[in-house]
């Protein structure tokens, strides 16, 4: 199996598991709050902010599956490791909110680690792509007379 299909596929998993988590924010706030691993309900209506947090999940799951169904592999591996900032975000958040240990570290984490592995992946190939092209180009370039 070739390092573009792993990557298309772990790539779907990404988008499908953040888009599976906005809905669920956005469809179901009280009960997809407790699988977090914060230790209790916001005082009065937090519906809220947990909307918001769906309505996070979700557009980044749309940002991430419009650059994998475009073909811009690159940019994709870019804004993965750039998305993988929220979860560890959200490590973070549940740590210093007296959260479980292990919510953080194996919710928010692995969440964290597994959408950087996906990332580094995609940069990887699209790197090695990218330095062919750019290779050819100045080679092309550097056989055509002054």
């Amino acid at each position: 199996m070739s390092l573009k299909t792993v990557n298309t596929v772990l790539a779907t998993v990404c988008v499908l598991f953040v888009l599976y988590l906005g809905l669920s924010f956005i469809l179901a706030p009280a009960a997809s709050t407790p699988g977090v691993g914060l230790p209790t309900w916001p005082s009065g209506d937090g519906g809220g902010f947990l909307t918001m947090k769906g309505i996070r999940e979700f557009s980044m799951g749309l940002v991430i599956g419009i650059l994998l169904l475009t073909g811009h592999r690159r940019a994709l591996g870019w804004v993965l490791l750039m998305e993988a900032v929220a979860p560890f975000g959200d490590m973070i958040n549940v740590l210093a909110h007296h959260g479980t240990v292990a919510a953080a570290l194996g919710i928010h984490g692995l969440t964290s680690a597994f959408i950087t592995l996906v990332a580094v992946l995609m940069l990887r190939e699209t790197g090695k792509a990218h330095q062919s092209a750019k290779t050819t180009t100045v080679a092309g370039s550097a056989a055509q007379p002054a």
